[in-house]
């Protein structure tokens, strides 16, 4: 298990984490480092089909990105999955509270029924009710989802959602794909010639991490005031830059024609946006509905195969209303249409 030094932090990825606890007693939102680094291809960790699985919770953006990678690259029958419960236990729970379960007969408060995308432990061979388990057999105590898990070396490989996209993307092959390469996106292209490319990705994956999946939480989780007030600020603004690129000259993804890593880790926050994070996380400057070409974005990435399909709002309003003080969950929005069905209409926006 690695970690970068809090100074070499990759501000795509992670937030610098100088002065942590004292940011934290300001009210400031800090997100900690992933401690598990590991990559596919090392030597303890070839990329073998139906060696690997991913722990997710379908309401967490950083799952989110793991399981649309999954899905774009082919690899569902390849690598599998289980699905936690999207809110964490209570208090009233013995083991404690605010822990991923794995809990497939759990109610959930909106529909009042048990959600059918949740499954139990499988991933491990031990039956693990919680995801800290997974860590504890390890010697960590770390918490957090997703993870890429070997299930031959009984062993996490990463924890840190963007690297984990980019390893299934690398190794699709290997991983034996059911989408034949050059039929399946290639979301950070290797050569020479993509070298341009992959600077335009890196540009849009720093400011796409600090002001909009990370800012988001900034929004909504910190307790400051002011700390809020910049975190809707520098939301907004880079919301408004991406207008900027898609309407210049109405290209139909960030960096072009093509579907890329930037793309794929934009998309989780903003399918959050109008039916949660407008309300939950204090983003009520505009919905994503207000603008026309990122609208337009929105709806062409939710058509792309596997997309749909990758993830589900119910667990998203769920998760993230689910632990708010009084655990009631919103049942809108409903104009012009409720959501995700909306998304199949990129004619509402703008």
């Amino acid at each position: 298990m690695t970690k970068r030094p809090h100074n070499e932090a990759n501000l795509s990825v992670e937030e610098v984490q100088d002065d942590a606890a004292v940011r934290r007693a300001g009210g400031e939102f800090v997100r900690g480092v992933s401690g598990f680094r590991h990559a596919l291809g090392d030597a303890d960790f070839p990329a073998e089909p139906g060696r690997y699985h991913v722990f997710v919770a379908l309401n967490c953006p950083w799952c989110h990105r793991v399981t649309l990678a999954r899905s774009i690259l082919g690899l569902r029958e390849t690598v599998s999955m289980d699905v936690a419960f999207p809110n964490r236990t209570g208090d009233g729970d013995p083991a404690g509270a605010n822990l991923w379960e794995f809990n497939p007969v759990r109610i959930a408060s909106l529909t009042e029924a048990a959600l059918p995308e949740c499954t139990a432990e499988t991933g491990t061979g031990q039956g693990y009710r919680f995801a800290k388990e997974i860590y504890q057999s390890e010697g960590s105590r770390e918490q957090s989802l997703p993870i890429l898990y070997d299930k031959q070396s009984r062993r996490i490989v990463s924890n840190e959602s963007a690297e984990i996209i980019r390893m299934l993307n690398a190794k699709a092959n290997d991983l034996e794909s059911s989408i034949a390469e050059g039929e399946r996106p290639d979301l950070y292209p290797a050569g020479d010639d993509n070298t341009p490319l992959r600077d335009d990705i890196d540009a849009l994956n720093e400011m796409i991490y600090v002001k909009i999946n990370n800012g988001a939480y900034k929004a909504g989780f910190s307790s400051s005031q002011s700390v809020y007030a910049e975190a809707f600020s520098g939301y907004f603004e880079a919301l408004d830059i991406l207008e900027r690129r898609l309407s210049a000259d109405d290209r139909p993804f960030l960096t072009g024609e093509r579907f890329t890593d930037a793309d794929l880790r934009l998309f989780p926050t903003l399918y959050r946006h109008d039916p949660v994070y407008y309300v939950r996380m204090k983003l009520n400057g505009a919905r994503i509905l207000d603008y026309a070409h990122l609208w337009r974005w929105l709806c062409r990435v939710y058509a792309l195969p596997g997309v749909a399909s990758s993830n589900a709002l119910t667990h998203c309003r769920q998760g993230y209303f689910g632990r708010s003080w009084n655990g009631v969950v919103p049942l809108g929005p409903l104009l012009p249409m409720t959501y995700p069905e909306a998304y199949s209409h990129p004619e509402l926006g703008g």
